[in-house]
């Protein structure tokens, strides 16, 4: 039996998507998982998913993840439903608007989709510090052969499950761990909450705009938040900025780095930090390297952001990965 090298936890979403150009996609598989999982999956093929569904998720769609590469071992049936639907619709291309889907559909002269009636955006507000989201992984959820993954990284799911699902991956002597924050509790009234959750870290990997959030009303340095961080017992913390790149503190030997985003033309920025993320993980452990790691989280962006969908990224042309990743690392600079 061949056991994922790497395991992605977060969340499955059934995806409604008014893209910035080119055709909507109504009702297919979504979620920072799929985008993380497959940009994980662009440099390697054993990549475990941990995740939760209801019944009423469709068969196909774990099928076609089998077919991708994906182990689904790890990707809970509920009994009974569970409203995973999602909707995004972009005024300009960066822009998101997950509210109001019928002025939307309005606005672009396309029929309401009757699959998307009753739908309530997911909240976005502060994090309990004691209830998970139901469509969060718990612990109880991972199955045993993933406790042997080399890496295991966590997408933005809630406060809760990321406190139980980081420790039993560390009890189980997973030595890679990477976290991608939920601004939910990027928050300064989270701030110990925070420091206590990253300490023993490999990677973290929050936005600028969830740093800043956290890091509200103390400084507007950067570059001193991320070494704030890094004082908290994390090896890399990783800053994603968009079109801008990342800032990557290595806390370990107190350097800093600036990356450069890959200069792509960006069709649909829907889940581009997530692929980052998978990219990321894998990068580091094929090299040990922070800055190396980094470049193959661009690649896995860039070529997500060309395109709309979880898995437009696997359709590549054969060896554009590896050609990006050759043009990036000759335009890295220590900061």
């Amino acid at each position: 039996m061949i056991y994922p090298k790497h395991v992605i936890a977060g969340q499955l979403r059934r995806e409604y998507l008014l893209p910035p150009e080119g055709r909507p996609l109504l009702d297919v598989p979504g979620g920072n998982l799929l985008y993380a999982a497959a940009g994980a999956r662009l440099w390697s093929d054993k990549i475990g998913l941990l995740s939760r569904a209801g019944e009423d998720y469709p068969q196909e769609w774990l099928k076609q993840f089998t077919k991708l590469g994906f182990d689904t071992k790890g990707i809970r049936i509920l009994t009974g439903g569970l409203d995973l639907r999602s909707f995004r619709a972009y005024l300009d291309a960066y822009t998101p608007q997950t509210s109001n889907p019928v002025a939307h559909f309005a606005r672009l002269g396309m029929p309401f989709p009757k699959s998307l009636l009753g739908y309530q955006p997911h909240s976005e507000g502060q994090d309990s510090r004691s209830r998970c989201n139901p469509d969060s992984p718990r612990m109880t959820d991972i199955p045993k052969t993933y406790l042997d993954a080399k890496t295991v990284h966590i997408c933005p799911t809630d406060y809760v499950s990321h406190t139980q699902l980081l420790p039993a991956f560390r009890q189980a002597g997973v030595l890679t761990t990477s976290l991608d924050p939920s601004p939910g509790y990027m928050l300064p009234a989270f701030m110990e909450d925070v420091r206590s959750l990253v300490h023993g870290l490999t990677a973290f990997m929050p936005s600028e705009e969830e740093i800043r959030a956290l890091f509200w009303g103390r400084t507007r340095d950067l570059w001193e938040m991320v070494e704030a961080i890094g004082s908290w017992g994390v090896e890399f913390v990783i800053v994603k900025r968009g079109g801008l790149g990342q800032m990557i503190f290595d806390s370990t030997n107190r350097r800093r780095y600036e990356v450069p985003a890959y200069p792509g033309r960006v069709v649909d920025p829907t889940g581009g930090g997530d692929a980052f993320c998978g990219g990321y993980i894998v990068g580091y452990a094929e090299s040990y390297d922070p800055v190396r790691a980094a470049l193959f989280g661009n690649v896995s962006a860039s070529l997500t952001l060309e395109g709309s969908g979880a898995f437009y990224a696997l359709d590549a042309l054969p060896g554009l990965a590896q050609a990006r990743l050759d043009t990036l690392k000759e335009i890295v600079r220590e900061a």
